[in-house]
C-alpha cells in the first residue's frame, strides 16, 4: 500500500482509510482532485520537452516592438472592427454583402461615426477581413478572436499583420491593362524579390528587381511549357530573336507591375516608404489606397517585413528538411510525422502541407484521417484542421453530426468562432466529455509515456474515480477496456489500479 501523504493526482491517502472492497467501492481515497479543462487533456499528448526556437537576424527589433508596428499598421482597421462590434452597427449584428463587402448604409454610418470617409472605410474593412479582425459567419460579422486578444496578446497582433501581409496583392488594384495571366505571374515572382531584399539587408535598386521579376517570369513559363505540343521548331537565331522580342513586349508592363507591387507592399507596411514620394503612411490612420508611381529608384523592407520573410524563409527550411518529405505523403503519414514535434514546429509543417494542396482536397483527406482508429492521428488531424481556418468550416460543422468526431468538431467551431480555448469544453455534454476523455486516453496509450496516463486522470470531469469510471462503461467507446486495463499497469496507487482493472473486466464481460 502507498505510504500516507502520497500524491499523484489524488487527494493524500489517509493511513486510516479502508482499503478497497467490492463491498466499498467508493473509498474516499479515489477521489479526482478538481478537473483541469479538457483542452488540456486534449493537449497533453501533443506536448512534450520544448525545443530551442530559431532565432531572428541580429538586428530585429524585438517582438514587442514588432508587434507595435503591427498594431500601429491595422489600427484604422482594428478601430473599425470594434465599431461593428459594437451598438453603432446594428443590434442584431452588421450583415456584410454576398461579396463580402460592407453595405452602403453601413459605409455611411461607419463615416459619420468614426469621421473617415466611404473610400477609408471600405479600405479599413478590407484590411480587418484580410487580418481576421473581422469574421463573416453566414454573412454575418463577427468580431474575429485577433480582435479580443489584439490588445493584450502580441502573437495576435503579429499573426494578423501576417495574414494581411500575406495578401498584400489585394491591397491595391493591379495596374489598368494587366491582364490576370501576368498579375499572377507577378504574384507568384515576388516572393522570391523578397528575399533578394532580404538577402541584400539594405536597399536594392529597382533594375536590379526589375532584371530578376524578368527572369523569373520567364522561368514561370518555360516551366509550364507554354510552347504547344506539336510546334514545329525553330532554329537557335529564331529563338533568340524571338526571346528578345518577347523580352521588350513584355517589359513595360512588367515595370509598371513591379512599380504596383512594391506600392502594395508598402501599403501593408511591409516596404520603407519612397523618399521623396507622396505615400499611405503605413501608421494605420486610416485605409486609404493610393495610386502614385512607387517614385524611388530603390527598394527596401521595413522591420516588419525583414522580420515576416525571414519567418518565411525558416518555415520553406523547416519543411524541406523534414526527414519524412511530409509535404508530399498523405494526410497520415504526414500527421504521423508530425506527432514527433512540439505544437509549433508541427503547425507550421501542418500549413507547408496545405499549401501544396487544393483546400477542399486536403479537408476531406484530414478528416477521412480522423475518422480512423487511432486517436491520436484524430486530434492531430483537428490540429491541422486549425491551421485551414474558416474554408473548412462546413465540412466540420458537417463531420459534428458523427459521433466519434463530433466532440472535436465541437470544440474546433467555438475556438473558431472566437471563444476562449480554456472554456471551449463547456460546449460539450457530459457524455461528450467523457468520450473524449477515454480517446485521448487512447491516444496517450498508444504514442504517449505511462506518467502521461496517470496525470490524464486530473482532467476528467468527474469528481471521482467510482463516478468516473461508471461514466466510461456507459459511454460506449470501443477503446474503453483497452484505456482501462493501461491505466491500471500503469497507476502507482494499488486500490486505484484494482478498482480500474475490475471495471475493465466489467466492461470486457458485460457484467453489472
Amino acid at each position: 500500500m502507498p505510504q500516507a501523504g502520497f500524491r499523484l493526482g489524488f487527494r493524500a491517502v489517509s493511513g486510516k482509510t479502508a482499503p478497497v472492497t467490492s463491498r466499498t467501492p467508493r473509498d474516499s481515497r479515489l477521489r479526482l482532485v478538481s478537473g483541469q479543462p479538457i483542452a488540456a487533456a486534449r493537449r497533453a499528448v501533443t506536448t512534450r520537452a520544448a525545443r530551442p526556437a530559431p532565432r531572428p537576424p541580429a538586428g530585429t527589433p524585438a517582438p514587442a516592438e514588432l508587434a507595435r508596428q503591427a498594431r500601429a499598421v491595422l489600427a484604422g482597421a482594428a478601430r473599425l472592427a470594434r465599431w461593428a462590434d459594437g451598438p453603432g452597427a446594428t443590434g442584431a449584428g452588421l450583415r456584410a454583402e454576398p461579396d463580402g463587402a460592407l453595405p452602403h448604409a453601413a459605409v455611411e454610418r461607419a463615416a459619420a461615426d468614426l469621421r473617415l470617409t466611404p473610400h477609408q472605410v471600405r479600405a479599413d474593412w478590407d484590411r480587418a477581413r484580410l487580418a481576421g479582425l473581422i469574421e463573416l459567419h453566414g454573412g454575418v460579422a463577427r468580431p474575429g478572436w485577433r480582435l479580443r486578444a489584439w490588445d493584450r496578446d502580441d502573437t495576435a497582433a503579429l499573426r494578423g499583420w501576417v495574414a494581411l501581409f500575406d495578401a498584400w496583392s489585394l491591397a491595391r488594384p493591379a495596374p489598368s491593362g494587366a491582364g490576370p495571366a501576368i498579375v499572377a505571374e507577378v504574384v507568384e515572382a515576388v516572393p522570391q524579390l523578397l528575399s533578394l531584399l532580404y538577402l541584400s539587408a539594405g536597399p536594392v535598386r529597382l533594375p536590379a528587381l526589375l532584371d530578376m521579376l524578368e527572369q523569373r517570369v520567364a522561368e514561370l513559363r518555360t516551366e509550364r511549357c507554354e510552347v504547344p505540343y506539336g510546334q514545329p521548331s525553330v532554329d537557335a537565331a529564331d529563338a533568340d530573336r524571338a526571346e528578345g522580342t518577347a523580352s521588350e513586349a513584355m517589359g513595360a508592363p512588367l515595370a509598371a507591375l513591379l512599380v504596383w507591387a512594391l506600392g502594395a507592399l508598402t501599403t501593408v507596411g511591409a516596404m520603407v516608404p519612397p523618399r521623396g514620394a507622396p505615400h499611405e503612411a503605413p501608421d494605420g490612420a486610416h485605409g486609404g489606397t493610393h495610386q502614385e508611381p512607387y517614385g524611388s529608384d530603390e527598394a527596401q523592407l521595413t522591420p516588419l517585413g525583414n522580420w515576416a520573410v525571414w519567418v518565411k524563409l525558416e518555415q520553406i527550411c523547416v519543411a524541406a528538411q523534414s526527414p519524412a518529405g511530409h509535404i508530399e505523403q498523405s494526410a497520415e503519414a504526414m500527421l504521423r510525422g508530425c506527432a514527433r514535434l512540439t505544437p509549433g514546429p508541427a503547425r507550421t509543417e501542418y500549413r507547408a502541407w496545405l499549401a501544396a494542396r487544393a483546400v477542399g482536397a486536403a479537408v476531406e483527406e484530414l478528416l477521412t484521417v480522423a475518422r480512423g482508429e487511432d486517436a491520436l492521428l484524430r486530434g492531430l488531424a483537428f490540429e491541422a484542421l486549425r491551421a485551414v481556418g474558416a474554408p473548412a468550416e462546413p465540412a466540420v460543422r458537417a463531420a459534428a453530426d458523427e459521433p466519434a468526431l463530433r466532440p472535436y468538431a465541437l470544440l474546433w467551431l467555438v475556438e473558431h468562432e472566437g471563444g476562449d480555448p480554456e472554456t471551449a469544453p463547456d460546449v460539450l455534454t457530459r457524455e461528450e466529455s467523457t468520450w473524449l476523455w477515454v480517446d485521448t486516453a487512447a491516444a496517450v496509450a498508444d504514442h504517449g509515456e505511462t506518467q502521461l496516463l496517470v496525470r490524464h486522470l486530473d482532467s476528467a470531469v468527474q469528481g471521482s474515480v467510482p463516478r468516473l469510471l461508471e461514466e466510461v462503461r456507459a459511454v460506449g467507446h470501443p477503446r474503453t477496456v483497452q484505456v482501462l486495463v493501461a491505466l491500471a499497469a500503469a497507476h502507482p496507487d494499488p486500490a486505484l489500479a484494482k478498482a480500474v482493472r475490475r471495471a475493465a473486466f466489467q466492461v470486457h464481460t458485460g457484467g453489472a
